[in-house]
């Protein structure tokens, strides 16, 4: 499997590569035509822990939709109540004003709940739209198009949190108020930062992978609104895409060629099909049906769940992995499972090997990103929050991309990985209690003044 193996020298190219297109994304001339989009968000200031108060959140990044109400004491614990609805097709489908009807009704059944609404308490949400979005300010951001599904067609290029703020009001919710919408990835970094002070990367491995960061606001030209004091915006950089104009074919393989071919969504995303939970099974599975049909593996004989496209999961590659090596009880049932019965001790060590490649190569290009990412921060100590199916359940993968940090990062920095859990919950309820305790800054500073 050496197509899968990237020595120093190709993840300091690799490196290198990102950092050329972070910054072109960065770059007022350069971002429309860049790859890695570097989005800003319009988030300045992080938690620091001792944020209190009740604060309201709402996640919607698939099938299912998500209100929570977290109460934070001030001393670094916080108290999550969560209520959770599925999102029916016809209102994934169907009209925009629809859906947004229905996620205000589903925030209408949870304030009922929780008695909410019979307060004169006006709470501060955050919004969570885990879709592609084109970011206004801090509480404005409009659609930029649907995917996971979703085809609301008439509202695109709306304003999400105008839509959802308008349905509320019209079913007589008027003391909740949307104070920031951002994503998932973005949420994980807040998420982080309430836990540890010095995190300032939020990764996401899991179904997809993004990566966000501070960055200096005299770096993010697309910046437009006064310096809140902190000098730093957060960056949504949308490295999914990296490697979409050719840039990491020189570290592709016939492998990664050929799952892309038969994919939704050929050329795009080339990153995200290197590493992410989405891909990394399916691409173990192309490398095993080879292996079956050229007589290395389980005697030549395979099946029709093997041979059939994204049959096997990453979970699998997880589980395999997980298992102690020379006992291939976990390896034996998985092939049972999908058909091929036959499997012996040799077979499950080669198939254990397929395995390790792939993820292996994912954690390495992962260290290779957040250590291009630290360089341009130019961060000395710093914390990274990750999240994802991935980093939590693969049982290497925290050790692989720490090893591999260590190996390629610039001297002196110090840095720690840190398990950033509900970014797109806690995280969005976070950035909500941030924005809040800004908003009561302003006003006391504008006390101040007169």
């Amino acid at each position: 499997m050496s197509e899968f193996s990237l020595n120093n020298e190709h993840l300091r190219e690799y490196e290198r590569r990102l950092i050329i297109d972070i910054r072109k994304g960065l770059n007022r001339q350069s971002h429309n035509n860049s790859i890695v989009k570097c989005f800003i968000t319009y988030i300045q200031d992080l938690p620091t822990g001792q944020e209190t108060g009740t604060f309201l959140a709402v996640d919607l990044g698939g099938t299912n939709f998500r209100v929570l109400m977290v109460e934070l004491d001030g001393k670094e614990k916080l108290k999550m109540t969560t209520m959770q609805f599925a999102v029916p097709q016809e209102k994934m489908l169907g009209s925009g004003h629809d859906l947004f009807d229905f996620l205000a009704q589903c925030i209408s059944i949870f304030a009922e709940k929780h008695n909410l609404k019979s307060t004169n308490i006006v709470y501060s949400m955050g919004f969570t739209f885990s879709f592609p979005l084109v970011q206004k300010s801090l509480n404005k951001a409009l659609i930029d198009r649907w995917t996971k599904g979703f085809n609301c067609t008439d509202v695109i290029g709306k304003d999400v949190v105008k839509l959802l703020q308008e349905a509320l009001r019209a079913i007589g919710i008027k003391n909740i108020k949307i104070k920031v919408v951002l994503n998932d990835t973005a949420g994980t970094l807040i998420s982080g930062a309430w836990k540890n002070s010095a995190c300032r990367i939020g990764l996401i491995v899991g179904t997809g992978t993004n990566v966000c960061y501070m960055e200096k606001q005299s770096n993010a030209q697309l910046f437009d609104l006064e310096n809140k004091g902190s000098g730093n915006v957060l960056i949504n950089t949308e490295w999914g895409a990296f490697g979409d104009d050719g840039t990491l074919d020189f570290i592709r393989n016939k492998y990664d060629f050929e799952l892309d071919d038969h994919t939704i969504n050929p050329g795009l995303q080339l990153h995200e099909k290197m590493i992410s939970g989405m891909y990394m099974g399916e691409l173990v599975r192309i490398i095993i049906e080879k292996a079956v049909k050229n007589n290395a593996l389980f005697g030549g004989k395979g099946s029709t769940a093997l041979f059939t496209r994204n049959r096997f999961f990453t979970e699998y590659v997880s589980k395999i992995e997980a298992q102690k090596k020379f006992k291939h009880e976990t390896c034996m049932y998985i092939f049972a499972e999908l058909g091929i019965p036959h499997v012996t001790p040799d077979d499950c060590i080669n198939v254990r090997y397929i395995c390790e490649s792939v993820s292996t190569r994912a954690a390495h290009m992962l260290a290779a990103g957040i250590c291009g990412i630290i360089r341009q921060m130019g961060e000395k100590n710093l914390a990274i929050g990750i999240d994802g199916s991935v980093y939590i359940h693969h049982p290497n993968v925290h050790k692989l991309i720490t090893e591999k940090i260590q190996e390629l990062v610039m001297p002196g920095v110090e840095f720690k990985l840190i398990l950033s859990e509900d970014g797109s919950g806690r995280g969005a309820a976070l950035a909500a209690a941030v924005a809040a305790k800004y908003e009561r800054k302003t006003l006391i500073d504008s006390d101040a003044e007169i």
